[in-house]
């Protein structure tokens, strides 16, 4: 969970209203630039508000034709402000294909889409609520993007153990919806109408969720159902447990920056580490987007 600049350096060699025109785009210190990020995250959630008002249909049928409007401000003027991004940077095709730059594309695209060739795309838009993204750096929060590198680490160090888990929770419904086909299929056809049905039924029990579509009858699918329910708090219990593990672990162990000593050019020394660990020459500080 990384925020870079995504190849968004300063056109040092262009015209100076061009390396202005990156200063207020991309530099988040001065007010002017800190003013146009702000005025870029009321707008981000503005659109996303229309695009949600034009799914119900009341609102719809009474400001339709005011929402339509709405909607083409916002894509005209995410537009211009994807292009002016592409001129500000130096190297245009590499933000592009950034995850911000992907994600600005995203954020207008629909639109013409749903306008030239299919229809309803443009709900797709939504997706614009990603660009919110950018408050990590305009609130001066990217201390906090190390603590999620750190969850996604412990994420990642679970994958194993997680994906044997869900292997074998995938096996445990598919053993306890055949059962429950077996056992609730005479009298309870209708709902138990098949094995697939009845894993689904299974899946929906054992997680607590209980919709209630599909319900035992018998006496011993009730005894059953009572216990996958049973069955189900004990096991939420397991993936918790793992990926907490693995978060206890990161905080104990934490990884190591990779920062050199200028004196022996020694790497490996931990984020908070002030000297070097074998010659104990003084460390330059961590930048603020890795702490």
């Amino acid at each position: 969970m990384k925020l870079p600049n995504q190849g968004v350096e300063p056109p040092k060699r262009f015209a100076p209203w061009r390396q202005k025109l990156w200063h207020i785009i991309f530099n988040h210190n001065t007010p002017v630039s800190r003013g146009f990020d702000i005025f870029l995250l009321i707008a981000i959630l503005l659109s996303v508000v229309v695009v949600m008002l034009e799914s119900v249909e009341g609102y719809k049928a009474t400001y339709g034709d005011l929402l339509i409007a709405a909607e083409w401000f916002f894509t005209i003027f995410f537009t211009i402000e994807y292009v002016l991004r592409l001129i500000a940077t130096r190297r245009p095709l590499k933000y592009a294909t950034s995850f911000f730059g992907i994600v600005d594309l995203l954020s207008f695209l629909p639109t013409y889409i749903n306008h030239f060739f299919l229809s309803d795309i443009h709900y797709l838009l939504v997706i614009r609520i990603l660009r919110l993204l950018r408050v990590f750096r305009v609130l001066k929060m990217l201390a906090f993007i190390g603590q999620g590198n750190m969850l996604l680490r412990a994420l990642s160090n679970s994958r194993a153990k997680i994906f044997v888990f869900m292997f074998f929770m995938a096996v445990l419904v598919t053993i306890l919806g055949s059962i429950m086909y077996i056992v609730e299929s005479v009298e309870n056809a209708e709902k138990f109408s098949s094995i697939p049905t009845s894993i689904y039924w299974a899946i929906v029990t054992i997680t607590t969720v209980g919709y209630g579509d599909i319900t035992p009858i018998t006496t011993l699918g009730k005894m059953i159902s009572a216990f996958i329910m049973l069955l189900g708090y004990a096991i939420i219990a397991v993936p918790t447990g793992i990926v907490v593990g693995e978060v206890i672990e990161e905080l104990r162990n934490p990884p190591a920056s990779g920062r050199a000593c200028p004196n022996c050019h020694i790497e490996g020394h931990e984020n908070k580490a002030e000297y070097c660990r074998r010659c104990g020459t003084e460390l330059e500080k961590m930048p603020e987007s890795v702490s």
